[in-house]
């Protein structure tokens, strides 16, 4: 089978970081073309790669030898972006959040199902081994009734990771459309709705902006979820915690205590009931600072769905309802009421 041609829109540090160098690495893929308004970056990918260089994301859609492209532009781009490829006939992985708004993920979602392409939002928390066993207990009943949880995502903020440091765009309202909310918060959406299997129907949410005072974005979000059979928890988002990053989940059942990498050694603690203690060692999750998992599994499967003509294993779909708690967390904050959905 021929290999699969792939364009990169936007060469920050997401691209650079994950999407590139796993592109590389896949058997199924050569990259042709990479797109970023800054020249200089732009060049620099594209001779790294051999690929060909994009200032304007249409042109490099309107390349005939392109197949698949990844959207890794600002947030408030998703949306356009995706549906210009897919409407050019391209398969689209789309960085979260896949939008701005529910309007924008619907046609998005219209666009991929009207040209027969695939649409997949790169939420990675789904492939780590440890959240994939949790779901698995939660679904073979071992865990019994799920009483409640508490998810964490936080570091220091974008500035240490985005290729623009403190000058990013994840700090601007126009280009970001929402901060720690969006950039963490929405992964732990999707998170909960893959390991609970199940999906939330209000929120009460209190965000701020406290930590990085020129954003015009949140960069400090609690909220408390409840899902359709009355599972409880809290869900914070943080660019304010200045030493070592969280990204820790807690659920707590009838029958046992799960404790997602909340331990710096095993990457899931099984607490029972009856006072045993199980601990796995299923690889570290993958962060932004050095070591973690080095795979994120996001290209992989996505190559794959295009391969086998199989459905992405996080739809359009799956996108817009992790996007729809992240949009109701604000509508709650704005109007200081429970937002069921």
């Amino acid at each position: 089978m021929s290999k699969i041609r792939v364009g990169i829109i936007g060469c920050g540090s997401i691209a650079t970081h994950r999407h590139l160098p796993e592109y590389a690495r896949n058997e199924h893929v050569e990259i042709v073309a990479v797109c970023d308004i800054v020249e200089s970056r732009v060049n620099e990918v594209a001779a790294k790669y051999q690929a060909k260089a994009y200032i304007d994301f249409n042109d490099l859609i309107a390349d005939s030898n392109v197949d698949a492209v990844s959207v890794c532009t600002p947030n408030y781009l998703h949306a356009p972006v995706s549906i210009a490829a897919l409407n050019a006939g391209k398969h689209v992985l789309c960085e979260k959040p896949m939008a701005t708004s529910r309007e924008e993920a619907e046609k998005m979602i219209v666009a991929a199902n009207k040209n027969g392409k695939k649409l997949m939002i790169a939420h990675n928390q789904r492939f780590v081994p440890s959240h994939q066993k949790a779901r698995q207990l939660i679904a073979n009943g071992e865990m019994g009734k799920i009483y409640s949880f508490r998810t964490a995502f936080g570091h220091g903020g974008p500035e240490g990771w985005s290729a623009d440091g403190k000058d990013s765009w994840f700090f601007k309202k126009e280009e970001a459309f929402i901060g720690a909310m969006g950039d963490l918060g929405v992964h732990k959406t999707d998170l909960l709705r893959f390991i609970l299997g199940e999906e939330f129907v209000e929120v009460g949410a209190f965000i701020e902006t406290s930590a990085k005072e020129k954003a015009t974005v949140d960069d400090t979000a609690v909220c408390i979820l409840k899902t359709e059979s009355g599972i409880i928890g809290t869900l914070a988002a943080s660019w304010s915690y200045v030493s070592k990053e969280d990204n820790s989940t807690i659920i707590y059942g009838e029958n046992a205590i799960l404790r997602l990498e909340d331990d710096p050694n095993y990457s899931l603690i099984v607490q029972y009931k009856n006072g045993e203690v199980v601990k796995y060692e299923l690889g570290a999750i993958q962060t932004n600072e050095s070591g973690g998992q080095k795979n994120s599994k996001v290209i992989s499967q996505f190559i794959d769905s295009i391969v086998h003509n199989t459905e992405p294993p996080v739809t359009g779909e799956e996108g817009m309802k992790s996007l729809q708690v992240v949009l109701a967390a604000l509508e709650s904050n704005e109007t200081k009421k429970i937002v069921k959905f």
